[in-house]
């Protein structure tokens, strides 16, 4: 299994934005001197939900201050971007961090986002897959032309090329194994139309905290069928699968009482009010969680406990699933001490029974 940490840059009530990225900096720096395998960073606009409006200018700066953890966008909102903008700057972090960084990109939501950066609800509700495919051959073409309904434009060189010769191997990279010729790019799903894009293209799926084991076993059931019936080969098809990504929470302590209760005093507060800022573009109706209630439930469906009960829950999840990569919520308490505390009992406390798991013989 490869466990990373998920990074929200969540502000709790009475906390400082600058307060708030620090300790998403300092999250970053503990889970990789801990040894967690990767370090996952969100992206919102206008909302205290996370105050990182650009997860690609944040793993620039924690790739320039890490040498081995890998770094990735979860996710980087495509709607509200230019792909060729995206993809030339996935390239540039993907060749000075010798391999280490994965672009995740996502729909997002009907924000008022779409109004300010121009897209428009267009771009969410219809242009998502022009955008994915003009990505992706930005990331994989030496030369690249658009002619579609939201992008048109001369062919041009692709510069830097992320497969440029030259970049070092040797070490173990985002997927393991030796370092990626070219980036990887992981596909945020939350509806069955998203999964069979994903799968179409042969992208592995980042599914989300706040599905559990069942509706995850399901998407990723719908992604190979879907993959297979693309003409894909069921040895790519597996090894693609190998990379999707489950999203989670983590909060490590002496009893699951312990962990519950510091997640319920903490969360409902963020929840709360990050989420109830959130403006839809279009004046629709915005339904909202009860913030207790959403906090209990990621507390039953995640890592929340003792070291046992969460490597026990790591394991299930991925018997069910399928999916071995997990980027786990370890700022659940909003303080950035206890969230530090709280990566390296992950790493130091559960990821050894992880491994005494992962050595049982199945039967």
């Amino acid at each position: 299994m490869r466990v990373g940490a998920f990074v929200l840059g969540a502000q709790f009530p009475g906390q400082g934005e600058g307060e708030v990225l620090d300790r998403a900096v300092c999250t970053a720096e503990a889970a990789e001197e801990a040894g967690l395998a990767d370090v996952w960073l969100a992206e919102h606009h206008f909302v205290s939900y996370g105050v990182c409006p650009s997860a690609v200018t944040l793993a620039a700066l924690l790739l320039g201050r890490t040498r081995r953890i890998g770094v990735g966008t979860a996710v980087s909102v495509l709607p509200n971007a230019h792909p060729v903008a995206l993809g030339e700057q996935t390239a540039l972090l993907h060749l000075l961090s010798q391999g280490r960084f994965t672009l995740g990109v996502g729909r997002g939501g009907p924000w008022v986002d779409l109004e300010v950066f121009g897209g428009g609800l267009r771009a969410y509700e219809e242009g998502f897959p022009e955008a994915l495919d003009l990505l992706l051959r930005w990331l994989r073409e030496p030369r690249v032309g658009a002619d579609g309904e939201r992008y048109s434009f001369r062919e041009v060189a692709v510069v830097p090329r992320p497969d440029s010769a030259g970049l070092p191997g040797g070490a173990a990279g985002a997927y393991g194994g030796e370092r990626a010729a070219a980036p990887g790019v992981v596909v945020a799903c939350t509806s069955p139309g998203t999964v069979r894009l994903a799968a179409e293209r042969l992208l592995p799926m980042l599914l989300g905290m706040h599905c559990g084991d069942e509706d995850k076993a399901g998407m990723t059931r719908l992604w190979r069928r879907t993959a297979l019936e693309a003409g894909h080969s069921p040895d790519e098809v597996e090894a693609v699968a190998a990379r999707h990504v489950s999203a989670g929470v983590a909060q490590v302590a002496d009893s699951r009482d312990e962990a519950r209760q510091l997640l319920t005093k903490s969360m409902p507060g963020w929840l709360r009010e990050g989420l109830g800022r959130h403006v839809t573009v279009d004046g629709r109706p915005r339904p909202m969680r009860d913030p207790l209630g959403y906090t209990e439930l990621l507390c039953e469906l995640h890592a929340v406990g003792t070291p046992r009960l969460c490597a026990d829950r790591l394991a299930a999840t991925a018997e069910r699933t399928g999916i071995g990569r997990f980027a786990l919520l370890v700022e659940g308490t909003g303080d950035r001490d206890g969230t530090v505390r709280n990566v390296r009992r992950l790493a130091d406390e559960v990821l050894p029974l992880l491994d005494r798991h992962e050595q049982q013989p199945r039967t």
